[in-house]
């Protein structure tokens, strides 16, 4: 029986994943059937054009799959914040597709976000019961992650970066508008705005991830981390410097309304 105080939408950042996202999806869907709350999936098409992934979810016939895309490639964080703004749950959550992250933690990011009555879980390669596999050049890119999230954007959690987190509807509802960045460091702007607002409540929950791609070429990690740094410091700027997302800035915001205007209303 289905616990109808609370619905989950679950949001897939699909990108280049033609080969496996069938598979993905249904054993996403498999995993959500098992949890006490009704649920959707939402599949993000980050550029139809790239390849076929639009085409292959298409052909499954899972009632609670919607799917969405858009034709250019915009970036894992722009495909996040614009399936949250299709979601109707009152607890929202992203894990990356691929399934190097066990979709399993879906159920114990929830089962955190009850116990804590938290803002917002986030899965921790660093919590003490993770059980992970992931290269050295991830490992790197991670820890700068955590000593900037920590140092700089004062976010007391040990790992930003992995991909499955969990919100309360009214934590995006408030911080979705400010957001700006589509790519590498969208999980310490996110972050690091919904501390700045309040949403303080801020717990890590352990995962399973088996990093199953090869490491990065040396020349890819090194502009994969100098970007990501670039962009965490253009966050530390606004956040710090400019207070560009505290509500006395709201007239300048970018506001973009084909990715937040759904989100107030769950419509």
């Amino acid at each position: 029986m289905k616990n109808s105080n609370h619905f989950l939408s679950v949001i897939i950042p699909v990108y280049k994943q033609e080969k496996t996202i069938k598979k993905d999806l249904k054993l996403i869907d498999k995993t959500l059937q098992q949890i006490r709350y009704n649920y959707e999936i939402i599949a993000i098409v980050d550029g139809t054009t790239i390849d076929n992934s639009l085409k292959e979810i298409k052909k499954l016939k899972l009632k609670n799959l919607k799917v969405f895309g858009y034709k250019n490639n915009h970036g894992k964080g722009y495909a996040i914040r614009y399936g949250m703004a299709k979601t109707k749950g009152d607890y929202i959550a992203f894990i990356d597709s691929g399934m190097e992250i066990d979709p399993n933690g879906i159920s114990l990011i929830l089962e955190h976000m009850e116990w804590y009555d938290a803002d917002i879980i986030v899965a921790s390669k660093r919590h003490p019961a993770s059980k992970v596999n992931y290269p050295v050049d991830r490992k790197i890119i991670s820890l700068g992650a955590f000593l900037i999230a920590r140092f700089l954007l004062g976010i007391n959690v040990h790992d930003t970066q992995a991909g499955l987190k969990i919100f309360k509807r009214e934590v995006l509802i408030k911080v979705l508008p400010r957001l700006l960045v589509k790519n590498y460091a969208f999980d310490l702007e996110i972050l690091s705005v919904a501390n700045r607002l309040g949403f303080t409540r801020i717990y890590e929950s352990p995962i399973k991830l088996n990093y199953a791609f090869d490491s990065l070429t040396h020349a890819t990690g090194l502009k994969t981390i100098y970007s990501c740094f670039i962009d965490a410091m253009a966050v530390f700027y606004r956040l710090r410097i400019l207070n560009y997302y505290d509500d006395k800035n709201k007239r300048k915001w970018i506001y973009n309304p084909e990715l937040e205007m759904r989100i107030n209303t769950g419509k």
